[in-house]
């Protein structure tokens, strides 16, 4: 805690400086990453990155991760090696430093209580979404509890849709046993972060159908590992 928050303060603070004479973007890539990869270093995490060749270079994708942990943000932003805007909720913009931090570098805010301005502020982030700029969403919409995934909420594939860009599911495995919902039992441990091949979208794609086969990936992911795990462990 003391590490997150004098790193939060400090990075946060050079972020918001540098977004004001214009360096939002290099902010995003370059500092965002050092404080997710410090944060996660001081947990002892050791995190490994596996189907990066699915990834073309200098496209920009719908990208979409389960989420387990609070963690899960520093194996994102730091080891996800792409240029991109988180969709995160109205909440987090009430963290002092680290809420105004995001909105300067363009992360997009959410308020899920209000469905209206949910929709206008997607409708604003599609602007940004080209040239190899991505964006990431966690489709359950808030971390789950146990290891199964939650429902995929529709608007990072209906915006795949309008965008006409494919949707990247991503899996990410062993944040909770780092840092399990709503607890401070911190303990430290392997993560594994995986790209999937992206999923083609077109006009004529159903957004429903698109969560259901973006879940179905991850999903199976997740059980894969947990199978392996657990015959290892037998």
């Amino acid at each position: 805690m003391p590490v997150l928050l004098a790193s939060t303060l400090i990075i946060g603070t050079m972020i918001i400086l540098l977004c004001f004479i214009g360096l939002a973007d290099l902010s995003s890539r370059i500092l965002g990453p050092v404080w997710a990869r410090l944060n996660a270093a001081v947990m002892m995490m050791s995190i490994t990155v596996e189907g990066r060749e699915h990834i073309a270079p200098d496209t920009s994708y719908v990208l979409t991760a389960n989420h387990l942990s609070l963690v899960d943000i520093y194996v994102l932003y730091g080891y996800i090696g792409l240029n991109f805007k988180w969709v995160m909720k109205q909440e987090l913009r009430k963290v002092p430093v680290l809420g105004l931090a995001c909105d300067l570098m363009g992360h997009i805010y959410v308020d899920r209580s209000n469905p209206d301005a949910a929709r206008l502020s997607i409708e604003r982030a599609r602007a940004r979404i080209n040239q190899g700029m991505c964006i990431i969403f966690f489709p359950e919409g808030t971390r789950s509890r146990t290891q199964q995934l939650r429902p995929f909420k529709s608007g990072a594939f209906r915006m795949a849709q309008d965008l006409n860009i494919a949707v990247v599911p991503i899996s990410i495995h062993g944040t909770n046993k780092i840092l399990p919902s709503d607890t401070l039992d911190w303990r430290p441990g392997k993560v594994k972060l995986i790209f999937h091949p992206p999923q083609a979208v077109n006009q004529q794609t159903e957004a429903s159908e698109l969560a259901r086969l973006t879940r179905e990936i991850i999903q199976q992911s997740l059980t894969k590992e947990l199978g392996l795990v657990e015959e290892h462990t037998v």
